[in-house]
């Protein structure tokens, strides 16, 4: 006769495929589901990542900042070097470049960017006042969100990984926006 063998009582019971977590099931794919959990995970992450720079921004002391408006006081001020319209708007992957236009003019309405010409160019700078609340948003960053993140080397590799993923997927979607572009001139 057999002997049976013990039950395992701490074993849990096998789990149900859970199906993707996404915003729209009438575009998932069965070649890629994962890219509609993609999606609306990057959905959600894009604008809990707004909301986050728009209060970090306030709390920093520059009040009613759009979030575009954030990231583009950010660019101004990196590497502390001048920046052109086009210059911006090509690093930050905007085409409508009267959305950045718009932002310059409310920085510099506030103070906090400067503009300069040489020739025909046009430039932008932050101020010292702007570079000030730029470094605040800094200590803000540094004690709300780093400091919540905890990470440790694996998790901060594993943020690089994700971080060169979207760089990836963003020129998909950008050659994939030109192929859609096509289809309707």
């Amino acid at each position: 006769m057999a002997k049976k063998r013990p039950v395992s009582v701490s074993a849990a019971p096998p789990q149900a495929e859970q199906p993707p977590i996404v915003s729209s099931a009438h575009l998932v794919s069965p070649r890629s589901s994962e890219m509609s959990e993609f999606e609306f995970g990057l959905i959600v992450a894009g604008n809990a990542f707004h909301r986050w720079i728009a209060h970090c921004m306030s709390a920093a002391g520059l009040k009613d900042l759009t979030p575009l408006d954030v990231l583009v006081l950010h660019h101004v001020t990196h590497r502390a070097r001048d920046k052109r319209l086009a210059d911006i708007c090509f690093i930050m992957n905007v085409e409508d470049t009267h959305l950045i236009n718009y932002s310059l003019k409310k920085l510099q309405n506030l103070g906090v960017v400067a503009s300069s010409k040489s020739g025909k160019e046009v430039t932008y700078a932050a101020t010292d006042l702007g570079r000030q609340y730029v470094e605040r948003y800094r200590e803000i960053r540094e004690s709300c969100l780093i400091n919540a993140l905890n990470a440790d080397d694996a998790l901060n590799r594993d943020i690089g990984d994700l971080a060169r993923l979207l760089r990836l997927l963003s020129g998909i979607y950008d050659q994939a926006a030109r192929s859609a572009a096509s289809l309707t001139a």
